[in-house]
């Protein structure tokens, strides 16, 4: 794996939850109650292993929003443990997404990549739910396309033909940073883009609320302060 120069690139484009956004914590907190609340004993580990089967089957059919694929995957959950979430539950966990945090070092690194470069998001979201997670990180980014927009979901590549007819410049002028092979990687890299995988699970079993996949990114890093560092000086 070659260091990238940075110089190459006029663009960063960035998946949102998992790699901005602590999407695991967000999910994790939003789910315990639920749980809880039925008596299901559950791992962390099991849990989120549940959600990203669930999500990813959910999103890979008929184009619905977010929201209601959330509630769609936390029923699903359920029905294992023969349980049914009440109506609130579902429209509650349907909307956490505004309630899940960024990880710590996201505003910062957002911030110093900006004053070199322009900066996209294509995320599996609302319109209204990345706006308040947009207002987490403190940026304001160039360019948003959201599941909502495309009418789909990564790693269907639509987001991303949104996101270059918008911007204009050909793949190779955008550099795409995420955590997920699934939804990102996999088809950034068929898209003729480079990438930089954001490793956030390093050192931890599983694929989390991922499901796995098989991609070789340009370049990898531990988290956004280490991509923002290298960036300054590449």
């Amino acid at each position: 794996m070659t260091a990238l120069d940075f110089d190459a690139f006029d663009v960063l484009t960035f998946d949102c939850y998992g790699t901005l956004i602590d999407w695991e914590a967000g999910i994790l907190g939003a789910l315990r109650p639920v749980l809880a609340a039925h008596g299901i004993e559950a791992s962390d580990d099991g849990a989120l292993e549940a959600f990203a089967r669930h999500e990813a089957e959910i999103e890979g059919g008929p184009y619905r929003p977010y929201r209601e694929v959330l509630g769609a995957v936390l029923t699903a959950m359920l029905a294992h443990f023969g349980e049914t979430p009440s109506g609130d539950e579902v429209a509650g966990f349907g909307g956490s997404v505004a309630d899940w945090p960024a990880f710590p070092d996201s505003a910062a690194a957002l911030a110093r990549l900006h004053e070199r470069f322009k900066l996209g998001v294509i995320t599996n979201c609302d319109d209204d739910l990345f706006a308040a997670s947009e207002a987490r990180l403190g940026t304001t980014f160039d360019w948003v396309v959201t599941a909502q927009q495309a009418r789909r979901y990564k790693p269907n590549p639509r987001g991303f033909e949104l996101m270059f007819e918008r911007v204009g410049l050909p793949p190779a002028r955008i550099l795409h940073v995420a955590q997920s092979l699934f939804h990102d990687h996999v088809t950034a890299k068929r898209l003729g883009l480079s990438t930089v995988w954001v490793d956030r699970r390093a050192g931890r079993p599983g694929g989390g609320a991922t499901p796995p996949a098989e991609a070789t990114p340009d370049l990898v890093v531990p988290d956004m302060a280490a991509l923002a560092a290298l960036a300054a000086h590449g």
